[in-house]
């Protein structure tokens, strides 16, 4: 047991609070009461007796509006420099281990790994900073920023974020398994790439250079989407499909990824014909459940949200459960999704099968080849990109000063795995802008990527440098910045230059159906992944090929319940394919918020300044998502405005 979880005898409180408000003044009653209670909670035998207590609790309780707003600076600034560094030589040790290029095996690993002060946490109560914040500034509970928040001032808002930075006394043991086990689980699924070079279909058909390795599930998922403007490329997205049947539940076999030139055909599972010999196993599921093993070993530290879930929603994300899952399953039960699935069907002129979830593309399709010729003239490579961002962003209606300024502050590279976005921990720092590419130039799918990366980025740069105070850096959570993330995405055509069709529908139209599309294809997932750790939670001694059944099992019952009426059935588990789940954990939901959010912005733009209204909505600050949401386009986060754009969008495309 390490010493700061050995907590004190139970500590008196009222003649202190007594004391104090004879000094101060019952003006500050609250602020006296709720201060010491929070001190005694985290206090431990450790930091010292009752006399400690007493004695740290009269000389640092900061009475009159002057010295607490001087207190808040001081602690803004504090808070920015320790966790900004620190971010900084954490996100840097990374590159290594994220970045396409050369490997020093082992060594890459250990040092995105390496936490220069793995036990702050408990540092900050040792030296008793964190002690002094929780004494004077308020931790309030998820209902209550959600009641009162709206009624809260700029300063306000963040003495409430300085509070509830910080949390738990976590020992250092505890962080470095975290930090272990979470790097592994991330490497496997960044490294996971199926050789699908000698894959066959089902008429014995090779469709990809022998060379060919596709990072599960995200680019597999991307070659089914090229497939629907593939001229006869339905054989190859069945079999691609059957590929990640086999990468759910851990059945490709182990010849296969060690590089064997016989021809494989996924969906009977043979080489050459012949039995494949072993199989890859449960491993994912072995990775997924690395990450229970690091929730649980929070959980005691966290009683006021004792389990993953709790936190995710209560404390990142800001948003309560029951209303996530609420607004994801209305979503699906949108009588106008009737509607959709007939619309698909009519474009891809069949009946509609699973893997039709990912077609997305209602307008008609430019090739491949084409797309990444575009590309390669217009942008060049990822460098070619960079240099080209002040421009971008210029098209895309920022003023100079504007794009400069953030263009100048986006480092692209090539990632190993999927592409993502990472804020700049200080101001003084750039955001980076990681993509994926072709293996000798950036191509469609990696400028759609990097297009979707910069809406993080342009969110990420503007909420830190124009928010109204440090501590209220940032967007509310990340289903925020996936709002800006597919918003710009959007724009990726227009970037390029791509002009519709002359008998092509609004482009509102495409894209609320397109968006609506999105966010229905992921939303399934979404509640996989909630479910799952629900079933966690409910049987935490589960073996990996258990754990492995439940999330096939829970994938099929969502799909029989939300898509089977327009898709049919379902042999592959499809809504188990995201590796988001085994690295990330209960990260899905943020993307059907995202969607829902980004229907939200992007409607409220339609007749607004692109570029002014991203700097204006991005600078708002971390509020909760509600008010935020309210702030920014006037209505709360609903799905409500995405199916009203749609029906309409479908009406206009009718007549």
């Amino acid at each position: 047991m390490t010493t700061s979880t050995i907590t004190a005898p139970p500590l008196s409180t009222e003649a202190l609070i007594d004391r104090l408000l004879e000094q101060h003044g019952a003006t500050e009653e609250d602020r006296i009461r709720s201060g010491v209670e929070r001190v005694a909670l985290r206090w431990t035998a450790e930091d010292g007796d009752q006399d400690a207590f007493e004695t740290f609790c009269t000389r640092w309780f900061v009475a009159g509006e002057r010295d607490r707003i001087r207190l808040l600076d001081r602690f803004e600034i504090f808070l920015g420099s320790v966790n900004g560094h620190l971010g900084e030589i954490r996100r840097d040790l990374r590159r290594w281990s994220d970045l396409r290029g050369e490997r020093f095996e082992g060594l890459d690993d250990v040092m995105a790994t390496f936490d220069p002060a793995p036990d702050l946490s408990d540092q900050l109560y040792r030296q008793q900073l964190a002690f002094v914040a929780l004494l004077n500034f308020p931790r309030p509970d998820l209902a209550t920023m959600i009641a009162d928040g709206a009624d809260w001032s700029v300063d306000e808002w963040a003495a409430v974020r300085i509070g509830k930075a910080f949390g738990p006394r976590i020992p250092a043991d505890v962080n470095d398994m975290a930090r272990e086990l979470g790097h592994r689980a991330n490497q496997w699924v960044a490294n996971f790439h199926v050789p699908v070079g000698h894959m066959v279909d089902e008429h014995g058909k090779k469709w990809f250079s022998d060379d060919r390795r596709l990072l599960a599930h995200w680019l597999i998922r991307e070659e089914v989407r090229a497939g629907f403007n593939a001229e006869g490329g339905l054989p190859c997205q069945r079999a691609l499909m059957w590929v990640m049947k086999r990468q759910i539940d851990g059945t490709i076999p182990t010849a296969v990824m060690e590089g064997s030139t016989a021809a494989w055909d996924p969906r009977a599972n043979t080489l050459d014909g012949e039995d494949p010999g072993p199989l890859l196993g449960p491993v994912r599921y072995e990775r997924w459940l690395d990450n229970f093993r690091i929730a649980r070993a929070y959980d005691e530290h966290h009683p006021e949200h004792p389990t993953a879930i709790a936190r995710k929603f209560e404390l990142a994300r800001e948003m309560p459960e029951e209303e996530v899952e609420a607004l994801m399953v209305s979503l699906l039960q949108a009588p106008v999704r009737r509607r959709l699935a007939e619309l698909l069907r009519s474009i891809l002129g069949r009946p509609l099968e699973a893997h039709d979830i990912y077609f997305d593309e209602i307008t008609s399709g430019r090739s491949a080849e084409e797309l990444n010729r575009l590309v390669r003239e217009r942008i060049g490579d990822h460098e070619g990109m960079q240099e080209k961002l002040p421009d971008i962003l210029r098209g895309l209606g920022f003023p100079d000063e504007d794009a400069d300024f953030l263009g100048r502050r986006v480092q692209v590279e090539i990632a190993r795995g999927s592409g993502h976005a990472m804020r700049p921990a200080m101001p003084e720092y750039a955001a980076w802008l990681r993509t994926n590419s072709l293996p000798d130039e950036l191509g469609w799918d990696g400028f759609d990527t990097a297009m979707h990366e910069l809406g993080h980025n342009l969110e990420q740069l503007i909420s830190t440098h124009w928010v109204p105070r440090p501590a209220l850096r940032n967007v509310p959570n990340t289903a925020c910045t996936e709002a800006f993330a597919f918003l710009y995405q959007s724009k990726a055509a227009d970037v390029l230059g791509l002009e519709p069709e002359a008998d092509a529908p609004p482009a509102w139209a495409v894209d609320s159906i397109q968006t609506m599309l999105a966010a229905c294809q992921i939303a399934g997932p979404a509640l996989v992944d909630l479910y799952a750790w629900r079933w966690l939670y409910a049987n935490p001694d589960c073996t990996p090929e258990s754990f492995r059944d439940a999330v096939i099992r829970i994938a099929g019952e969502l799909w029989d319940r939300f898509y089977a009426e327009d898709f049919g059935e379902d042999p592959y588990h499809i809504l188990a394919a995201y590796q988001h789940m085994v690295a990330h954990a209960l990260y899905l939901p943020d993307y059907v918020i995202g969607h829902v959010q980004s229907q939200q912005i992007s409607a409220h733009m339609r007749e607004r300044d692109l570029a002014a209204e991203t700097r204006r909505i991005c600078s708002i600050g971390r509020l909760t998502p509600d008010l935020w949401t309210r702030t920014a386009v006037g209505s709360p986060i609903s799905v409500e405005p995405m199916i009203k754009d749609v029906e309409a969008a479908l009406d206009l495309m009718a007549t």
